[in-house]
This record gives C-alpha cells, structure tokens and sequence, in this order.
C-alpha cells in the first residue's frame, strides 16, 4: 500500500489528477464548476469559497516545505553549499528568469497589449516536482544533470516567491504595509522559541506562522506566503545529508518532522489546487496563452542555457556528463511552469478572460515535457540509471 501511495505521489498524479478533472468540469458544466469554486458554501466551508480555502491557506503549506526545500539545501552538505558549489546553477537559474520575462515583454510589445504586461511574472517559475519527473525519463535517476536541475529549480522557485509577495499585491485593494509589523512579530515569536530550543514545530506553526499569515492578509499581500518566513527559523540538523527529495530517517529535527508529517498532505493536496486553478475552457485560448508558453519554452531553454554557458566560462564550470545537449535540455525541462505559473497567473490577472488565457498557457508548457523527452531521445542522450 505504502509502495502505490509513493507511486503516486512520485508521479504527480494528484496534481495532474485534479487539472484533467477541472478542465473537464469547465468545459462540460462551466456554470457549475466556478459556482462550486468560487461561491461560498455554508454547508461544505463556511463563509469561504473552495478557491479561497485552497490558495490562502493550503498553499501555505505547499510553499511552507518549499521552504523546507530552500532552507535544507542552504546548509552545510546541502546542494547550495557551498555557494562555489551552486554558482553555476544559480547564473542558470538568472537566465531562467531574465530569459521568460524579456521574451514576454519583447513578444507583448510585437503581438500583445498593455493589458498583458502585468503577466511577465507568470513563467518566471519552474514546477520542481514535474522537473524531477521529466528529468528521470530524459536522463536516468543518477544523472549529475537530476542535482542541476533541482539545484536550479531550488532557486527558481526562491525567486518566484519573492516575485509574488513584491510584484502581484491585489489590484483591487491597495497594500497597507502597516499591517506587516504582525509577519514581524510572527518572525520574532520564532526566533524566540528557537533560541529557547523548542523542539516541536507546531508552536513555531501556530504562533509565528499565524501571525504571519495575519499581517500579509491584512496587509493585501497573499497569506499562501506566510510560512516561508517562519520555516527557516525551525531549528535542524547541523548538516545536511540527503538531496532534495529525499527523507533522512535519522533526522528527527523540527524541520525534518515538519516535512516528513505534512509532505504527503501536500502531494494529495495538490488535486484539490489543480482542481481550483485549471479549470479554463478552452475558448480562453488567447494572445496571453502564447506569450506564456513561449515565455516557458524559448524563454527559459535559452536564458538556462546561456548563463550555463557564461558560468562556464566565468570559471564555474557544469558539473561531469552535462555538456551542451544536457544543458540544453535541462533549460527545456525547466519549461515545465504548471503549478507556480498557475499560482501566479491568478495574481497577475483579474479580468477571467485573460486570467484563463494565461492559465492555458501554463497548461501547455507541459509540452515542454514531451519535446524533452523525445529531444532526449534524438539526441542520444546517455541515461544513467
């Protein structure tokens, strides 16, 4: 039993699960599926909407172990240390950014309109979890290219948080930074009890984590954010001994029990975020569709592997067995935008028209996938297994 519940959490199956469901349900019964998304319900959640429950508050636990992610990989033996370790990985990681959004923009400039502009966040971020998969098929679980990729994905995915709390504040209602002495607090509450050594996170969840929460939503920043300055305060072990992805059994710190205890609850959660964020029909199909996932897909291939080039010649070099196809194809992979793209599409727009538009966008980087498998396969890449 233990082994199919890996199974499907390795292969993103809630997640991909809940995005073929709300796609379906929008095209068949479109009334129904954003009643039941987006109208409060009494009976099932109260005075909040499905929508509301799943990207202000379960989010906060997605983005919380991406936390986790971050801050493990920052320690000593972790993949981004020491930082010569990771400065390849990160110039990638730059070109993966700067890459989408100038190609964005240039592309909105030619094609597009004003109103688009705000949506250059949206493929800034790449999917980890669908990266990692992606990347088993095309170069085999061993390969040196899994550590890069993830390494840059790490950062990535860092960058896209900071660009969702500075850049993407609701339009409707102005921000009231005020408000952000309570994340303040919250952080200091978890300062407090690390210096008091409290070994349960669950203080550091309640208190800090809810004070957090509070000041971003009453300052009109998204809450989804609160635990991202609060996990790295959960005291862990002094050294990191596993990659990403991978549980030490030894490990019972804060951090790793927080982890350990909540990651499964995400993996499955991630139907019910696919299921509230993918539903477009597909006449949303727009000009915002496409500067999305060209963004992804010749934005992110071409930054990654510039700046993977550029690192190269800086004196960073790839690591063994990543030469120019493996990097191109990791810059490809990396195209895959799915979950933050859709996360962020609905910051970037409320008009629904090009809100769903930029979500078929992100939808279709998945395709981003299939041309890197196969490229994989024309191109003769080795897998190591």
């Amino acid at each position: 039993m233990k082994r199919h519940i890996n199974l499907l959490r390795e292969f993103s199956v809630p997640l991909l699960a809940g995005v073929c469901a709300a796609i379906a349900w929008a095209n068949l019964a479109p009334d129904g599926y954003h009643h039941f998304i987006h109208d409060p319900h009494d009976m099932l959640f109260g005075a909040f909407s499905f929508h509301f429950i799943v990207n202000d508050l379960f989010m906060t636990l997605f983005f919380g172990i991406a936390a986790v992610e971050i801050t493990q990989s920052c320690l000593p033996g972790g993949d981004l240390h020491p930082l010569r370790k990771a400065v390849n990985p990160i110039l990638a990681t730059l070109g993966g950014v700067t890459g989408p959004v100038l190609v964005y923009l240039a592309l909105n400039a030619i094609i597009g309109d004003p109103a688009l502009r705000r949506g250059w966040g949206i493929p800034t971020a790449t999917d980890i979890a669908l990266a990692w998969l992606v990347a088993s098929v095309v170069f085999g679980r061993r390969h040196p290219a899994i550590s890069f990729l993830l390494l840059l994905a790490i950062v990535d995915d860092g960058i896209g948080l900071a660009i969702i709390a500075v850049f993407y504040p609701d339009p409707n209602v102005p921000a009231a930074p005020q408000w952000l002495a309570l994340s303040f607090a919250g952080m200091a509450v978890a300062a407090m009890l690390r210096r008091r050594d409290v070994r349960n996170y669950w203080p550091y969840l309640l208190l800090g984590g809810g004070l957090s929460w509070a000041g971003l939503f009453k300052a009109h920043l998204h809450p989804a954010l609160a635990l991202v300055f609060i996990v790295p305060f959960l005291p862990h072990a002094p050294r990191e001994t596993m990659h990403v992805f991978e549980e030490d059994p030894l490990d019972m710190s804060p951090l790793a029990s927080f982890e350990h205890e909540w990651k499964v609850v995400v993996d499955f959660g991630l139907f019910m975020f696919g299921l509230a964020n993918s539903g477009v029909e597909f006449s949303s199909i727009g000009t915002a569709t496409w500067l999305v996932l060209a963004s992804l897909a010749v934005g992110k291939t071409t930054g990654i592997f510039v700046m993977g080039k550029i690192g190269e010649r800086l004196g960073y070099p790839l690591p063994a067995r990543i030469g120019n196809r493996e990097l191109l194809l990791i810059g490809l992979v990396a195209g895959v935008g799915l979950t933050v793209a859709l996360f962020v599409a609905g910051e970037a727009f409320t008009n629904p028209t090009l809100q769903g538009a930029a979500k078929m966008g992100a939808l279709l980087s998945f395709a981003c996938a299939i041309a890197a498998i196969i490229g994989g396969r024309l191109m003769k890449v080795r897998r190591i297994d």
